[in-house]
């Protein structure tokens, strides 16, 4: 009896293990044609076109760009010279070269300033300075050494030649024999410490000046080498001075006394055309800088037409009878400048 009720659960309880085991299988059955349907339909969202981004052929296109632009640069470099400016341009909008850190190539540079030559010098210079200012000749036997300024600037057409314009202003003291000389003419006394007789000359000038750069002196570093030439306007002046008493008065108190003052007593001028000529030297720190120190040397002619006039030689002889006391300011005028100054 107990066999009988053993065997009976036992079979059972495998009929139950067939049937659920069947049902899983049925289960994954459907579930697995339930998905290969689905992947085998296309939806209505996957039929529309969409726009997507595709990142694999952005890839291969930097490649065709680099590749090309390679080969572009092997095949141009053998027909190319150095003196030739060269771009590669293997893609027409350059996306090698700008975006995707391609090689371009250059040959010589182009330079496309509007204030730069082809040459990459500048359009135009200007310049300053000061220095000395030597009597050289027949000058010297009248006028002594003093100071001088210069300015000037222009046009330059390349790092070799530019053609400015200058203005120059040079000064000078008189001779103790020439004020000797003018005091006896003035008061019949030839020790001018006695009347206070004092003087001062200069000349100023317009002129052009063409200057050619021999090397090194605009474009490159170091020193550099010009020489330069000039034509202008020259005029020329002397002072002759004395003490003499003015008035002055307070602005504050408004009390007014007589002072002495060196006053001018006569005085000449004379214009005339003028040339010269010289040689430079020039120090650029830095090869990206525009400045450049200089220091020159010139030798100016000044031709002045000759006046008659007294002098302390012929005032008993002569006879002429005008008011010039000082002849030697219409003698021609040579003197040395010497400038030292900064280029720009």
């Amino acid at each position: 009896m107990r066999q009988g009720v053993k065997k009976q659960m036992s079979i059972f309880t495998r009929s139950n293990f067939v049937r659920r085991s069947f049902t899983l299988a049925a289960i994954c059955g459907a579930s697995v044609a339930v998905m290969s349907a689905q992947n085998s339909q296309p939806s209505a969202q996957s039929s529309q076109p969409v726009a997507q981004t595709v990142t694999a052929p952005l890839v291969n296109f930097k490649m065709l760009a680099l590749d090309s632009s390679l080969d572009a640069v092997s095949s141009s470099s053998s027909s190319t010279t150095d003196d030739e400016a060269s771009v590669v341009t293997a893609d027409p909008l350059h996306l090698n070269a700008m975006q995707y850190n391609g090689r371009r190539r250059y040959g010589r540079p182009r330079y496309r300033g509007g204030n730069t030559n082809p040459d990459g010098s500048s359009k135009w210079i200007f310049y300053g300075g000061g220095g000395l200012s030597q009597p050289t000749g027949n000058t010297w036997k009248y006028f002594t050494p003093s100071w001088g300024l210069q300015i000037g600037g222009g046009r330059q057409f390349s790092a070799h030649f530019a053609v400015p314009v200058e203005f120059d202003y040079d000064h000078f003291g008189l001779t103790g024999q020439t004020l000797r000389n003018q005091s006896t003419l003035y008061f019949g006394d030839p020790n001018p410490a006695d009347n206070g007789l004092d003087a001062n000359a200069h000349t100023w000038s317009f002129s052009i000046d063409p200057t050619y750069t021999l090397f090194n002196g605009v474009t490159g570093d170091g020193f550099g080498l010009y020489v330069v030439g000039d034509v202008g306007f020259y005029h020329k002046v002397t002072n002759f001075t004395i003490p003499q008493e003015e008035e002055y008065c307070d602005p504050y108190y408004g009390i007014c006394e007589p002072i002495e003052v060196q006053g001018t007593f006569d005085h000449y001028t004379s214009n005339a055309p003028g040339f010269g000529g010289g040689f430079g030297i020039t120090y650029k720190f830095s090869h990206f800088s525009n400045e450049r120190l200089y220091g020159e040397a010139r030798y100016v002619f000044v031709a002045n037409s000759q006046r008659q006039g007294f002098t302390a030689a012929n005032e008993n002889t002569t006879t002429y009878n005008g008011w010039n006391f000082f002849p030697a300011n219409s003698n021609r005028t040579t003197y040395l400048p010497i400038k030292f100054g900064i280029r720009f």
